[in-house]
């Protein structure tokens, strides 16, 4: 039986992302806290916004009075105009750092609009774990910070048999990169400062699948027959490894915290 550190750091490494040892591992799969409940009266207002027949008609539902024809002020419009990025709130034991998201659930005024926009906050040695945006590229600029490393992943096809596929980088201050739609990737801040990110995507309801984690989601039979150690890892200990699979951003990759002289 080989430890549960090396199972997620093989795991890893079947998905192109950084081998990383992980700081903690909580069970929870989340990206962020989760948004609340909608209520009856955001109900209405998606219903009132697919319904629309027009683009005008969804802006008029949104920021104009419902006695009249006249604009919405102050405090009742900047509450549906202006999004806040300010106070992102960390996974259930998450030490990485964090996201905040405004998308169609969260600013409502995107429907429609192809375009949503989301923050993140790396911790040094922060890691955003491998994921997916199935309906959406990304356009993702650093901000804040340096030597973030990039990797992605596109379809099967792009090298021959055998050659690594993983397209990667490092952004520093002020420069970009792109994750085409649908392609596996990851950010990992390599340093002892926090980083910050803007991660433009266009889709106003991007979606985000993490790799390592819906993938131990899967039947146990089909995730130890995928990862082809059937003497080591198999069905009796996959529920077992279910609940280490670190949430996303969890703060890894043992050469970092080294450097910066943070504990495990």
């Amino acid at each position: 039986m080989i430890s549960l550190t090396k199972f997620v750091i093989l795991a890893a490494a079947a998905f192109g992302s950084v081998q990383a040892l992980p700081q903690s591992m909580p069970s929870s799969t989340s990206t962020a806290a989760a948004p609340p409940a909608p209520t009856a009266d955001q109900s209405q207002l998606f219903r009132d916004l697919f319904s629309a027949p027009t683009a005008i008609k969804r802006f008029q539902r949104l920021l104009v009075s419902g006695q009249g024809d006249t604009l919405l002020t102050g405090d009742a419009l900047r509450k549906l105009t202006v999004f806040s990025f300010n106070n992102a709130i960390p996974a259930p034991n998450a030490t990485g750092g964090a996201t905040k998201a405004a998308n169609i659930e969260t600013f409502p005024i995107l429907t429609g609009l192809g375009i949503s926009t989301t923050l993140g906050f790396l911790e040094p040695c922060g890691i955003n774990t491998p994921h997916v945006h199935p309906r959406a590229t990304e356009f993702l600029t650093l901000v804040d910070g340096a030597n973030l490393k990039f990797g992605y992943v596109l379809e099967n096809g792009l090298v021959g048999a055998g050659q690594n596929p993983e397209i990667a980088g490092t952004l520093n201050k002020f420069e970009g990169t792109v994750f085409p739609q649908g392609s596996i990737h990851f950010q990992f801040n390599d340093n002892c400062q926090k980083a910050t990110f803007v991660a433009a995507l266009n889709s106003e309801d991007p979606g985000t699948s993490q790799i390592a984690q819906n993938f131990f989601a899967l039947n146990a039979g089909v995730v130890n027959a995928t990862l082809g150690f059937p003497k080591t890892i198999d069905g009796k200990n996959i529920e077992e490894f279910r609940k280490y699979i670190p949430a996303n951003l969890a703060q890894d990759v043992d050469v970092c915290l080294a450097r910066c002289s943070k504990q495990y």
